[in-house]
């Protein structure tokens, strides 16, 4: 190492410039304009301001690109370790305000990275159509109503039983006379005529004749037109009897008269 010596300035000797530059004595000095204030003011600022932007930029630079490395190692920790390292040591040289305007940018929340949209617009799906429902099957008939069962046949009516019952049919006889305009004392005859014939009985019938019933009606269908129960009823066989014997002999009397002289009426 070689000691450097300070070269002494020779007395009465001045530097070349201020020997060139230096005004006489003589000649007074100019007095400063404003404009000439003002530039230099502006220059001894403007170079510590460039100072300040720079370190300020240095600053940015330096911690956006910490940030940036921080959101790459999580993805991915090995290329990002040896993509850091030539940027940690000499950081300067490779940054630019371009990537430090991007680190800037905020981070997504899936991992700090943009992903780049695709430009490709995908058509739209076109709905599928909706099913068409099956028709509803046509309803069944309704079956037919059963027939109704047939009602049973009515019981045949039993066939009249003839009752004789003298008693009741000379009583019935005896209250059929004033309605003939006949007296009580007819019933007298009526009573001997018609017992010589069949006792009063419902079903007194002749051997001989057939004559039948209490009036002993020759044939028996004659009187029908009184009732059709004339076989078993003695009061239809009465009330044909006294019509017979009025019509035919005007009273029970006149109807025995002639059955005595006859033996029949």
């Amino acid at each position: 190492m070689t000691e450097s010596k300070v070269q002494t300035r020779p007395e009465g000797a001045l530097p070349k410039s201020r020997s060139t530059h230096s005004r006489h004595r003589a000649e007074p000095a100019r007095p400063a304009s404003a404009l000439s204030r003002f530039a230099a003011g502006i220059g001894s600022t403007g170079r510590r301001a460039a100072v300040v932007t720079a370190a300020a930029c240095v600053v940015l630079v330096g911690v956006s690109a910490a940030v940036q490395a921080s959101d790459t190692a999580a993805p991915n920790a090995g290329t990002a370790a040896s993509e850091a390292s030539p940027t940690a040591a000499n950081p300067l040289p490779k940054l630019n305000f371009e990537k430090a305007q991007i680190a800037a940018q905020p981070a997504t929340a899936a991992g700090g990275s943009i992903a780049p949209q695709s430009a490709e617009v995908k058509p739209a799906e076109t709905p599928a159509p909706a099913p068409v429902p099956a028709p509803a099957p046509a309803p069944e008939p309704a079956p037919a109503p059963a027939p109704e069962p047939a009602p049973a046949p009515a019981p045949a009516p039993a066939p009249p039983v003839a009752v004789d019952d003298p008693a009741g049919a000379q009583a019935y006889a005896a209250a059929q006379l004033p309605s003939h305009g006949w007296a009580a004392g007819e019933m007298q005859c009526l009573m001997k005529l018609w017992t010589k014939e069949s006792d009063w009985k419902t079903t007194a019938t002749n051997a001989s004749s057939g004559a039948y019933g209490v009036v002993q009606s020759l044939p028996a269908e004659k009187m029908a037109s009184a009732g059709a129960d004339y076989l078993t009823s003695y009061r239809t066989q009465i009330n044909w009897g006294l019509d017979y014997v009025k019509d035919r002999y005007g009273s029970p009397c006149g109807a025995l008269n002639f059955h005595y002289a006859h033996n029949w009426y």
